[in-house]
């Protein structure tokens, strides 16, 4: 089986299907995940208006940062050289110089370092330009791309492009600090570029499904979105924390073997004085179970819980009536349960991948802005004192 090249024909990519999620969806998760979204802005990264759009918009903002940093130069770096040079510069390379019989003809071999504008950074961005020049959908979009990095190849930057690894190696320092825009988007931009499965002027092996890979998209894309688009001065969000059991007591070795906790996303509401704590899986929320059709996935929900029984009756309001939330995505349905236990609220709900970028957006707020007495409003059942999972 093979598949085509997204970023060979700009139309079938942003018809294509990852799976069956949308690509132009894969390209809204993308985003949200990219540090591009949290340096621009919302209001700079407009997808609700342009929701089929998004490879232009990063396009666009690539190339109004190309140019602002080609008005005001391009940032210089070190770069190693070696050249025969008629005086000594830098140290010499006595091997070289005496197997070539350099100080016969009045040089010497030297090696050096210089200041270049040919730094991995600026070609990694001559890099994406060319390769988004690929999926834009207008065609002065694309001839703009085209001439921005014809005109930094022109300015020397004519290396080949570096792999991710290498540009790791790359640290902004304060006085080149305005390249992290410009390069949050040209790392956007090759994100972008990835294959459908649609007839295409290219043909690909078909790659493995990386269920890891969209897993940790998935949760990338959470974070970022709620990190961006809440307001700051209410809520506080974090991602990655870990968190400790509460023990009381210990055998020798047992702290070593417990399994460590870490959220996913956590939510904090100063003006609520709420928590939600949530975690987010990619696959089914329900699956067959022994004596029903559909049943919740039972390690996800002693997860979710273990996580919130565990940090309460410790002197914090929050944890004390932190909400556990299980996202997940879905095609095409909406699932949205939830119970109390032990007077925490946990929710079981999901995301609709194949909606359009407004209504993903609509999905993810009303997931934090409602309050925990609207969540089950109008149907709310008192629960058994014991509940069969």
């Amino acid at each position: 089986m093979v598949i085509a090249d997204a970023g060979v024909a700009p139309e079938s990519a942003a018809a294509g299907f990852i799976g069956r999620i949308p690509v132009r969806n894969i390209w809204l998760l993308m985003l949200y995940a990219s540090d591009l979204f949290r340096k621009a802005g919302p209001t700079r990264v407009d997808v609700d208006r342009n929701p089929d759009e998004i490879a232009d918009l990063v396009a666009e903002l690539l190339a109004q940062a190309v140019e602002e940093r080609q008005r005001q130069q391009l940032s210089l770096g070190y770069r190693p050289r070696s050249a025969d040079l008629s005086r000594v510069r830098g140290r010499i390379d006595v091997l070289r110089t005496e197997r070539r019989r350099l100080l016969a003809r009045g040089a010497v071999a030297c090696r050096f370092v210089e200041l270049s504008v040919d730094t991995p950074r600026n070609r990694y961005v001559r890099g994406a330009l060319e390769a988004v020049a690929r999926l834009v959908t207008r065609h002065d979009l694309r001839h703009r791309c085209r001439r921005l990095a014809a005109d930094m190849q022109a300015q020397g930057v004519a290396g080949a492009m570096p792999s991710r690894g290498e540009l790791s190696a790359d640290r902004i320092g304060r006085h080149d600090a305005k390249d992290s825009e410009m390069l949050a988007a040209a790392m956007l931009a090759m994100d972008l570029v990835l294959p459908t499965e649609r007839a295409g002027a290219r043909a690909l092996p078909m790659p493995e499904r990386e269920e890891q890979w969209a897993r940790r998209l998935f949760e990338r894309a959470v974070g970022g979105f709620y990190r961006t688009v809440l307001p700051r001065e209410r809520w506080r969000v974090r991602t990655g924390g870990l968190l400790e059991w509460p023990i009381d007591w210990w055998t020798e070795g047992a702290r070593d073997i417990l399994p460590g906790m870490q959220t996913d996303i956590v939510l904090d509401d100063a003006l609520a004085i709420r928590r939600i704590v949530i975690d987010t899986k990619f696959t089914s929320i329900v699956t067959a179970g022994w004596r029903r059709e559909t049943t919740l996935r039972s390690g996800y929900l002693y997860q979710i819980y273990s996580y919130i029984r565990s940090q309460a009756g410790r002197n914090d309001p929050l944890a004390d009536n932190a909400e556990g939330l299980l996202l997940h995505p879905a095609i095409g349905e909406m699932f949205d349960e939830a119970v109390s236990l032990h007077g925490h609220l946990i929710r079981f709900a999901t995301v609709d991948l194949a909606a359009d970028s407004g209504a993903i957006r609509e999905q993810l707020l009303k997931l934090t802005l409602q309050s925990k007495e609207e969540t089950d409003h109008g149907k709310h059942v008192r629960a058994r004192s014991h509940m069969t999972l």
